[in-house]
């Protein structure tokens, strides 16, 4: 789920960039986001993920995001994903209501970032 996301994020950089004109037009917004994405991506991909339990691999995704954020993009999305971890910790598998609740936290957080 989260490689898939970052390679639809990464195909769509230019795009997202374009959009980029409040508040400093610097064209940065996508390429920030991505290189948040791929640090939290590269966090998972060093250790294996197999047999982590949800919860655990979205815990360790949004600290790869932290750790890897740039710009406020990149730190409003890695509270994003701090947020989805909460809702999911403590979860071996989800449900269609954890993920709903999941993302719930995540705006929340993201709101407050």
């Amino acid at each position: 789920m989260y490689e898939g996301a970052a390679g639809w994020l990464e195909q769509h950089v230019p795009h997202i960039n374009a959009l980029n004109v409040f508040p400093v037009p610097d064209g940065d917004t996508g390429t920030n986001m991505m290189l948040t994405v791929q640090s939290a991506v590269k966090e998972l991909r060093n250790q294996k993920a197999e047999q982590e339990s949800v919860g655990e691999i979205s815990r360790r995704m949004a600290r790869g995001a932290l750790m890897g954020a740039r710009g406020n993009s990149g730190v409003i999305l890695s509270q994003i994903l701090q947020g989805f971890a909460r809702g999911l910790e403590g979860k071996e598998q989800a449900t269609a209501q954890d993920i709903a609740s999941a993302f719930e936290h995540a705006s929340e957080l993201a709101y407050k970032a």
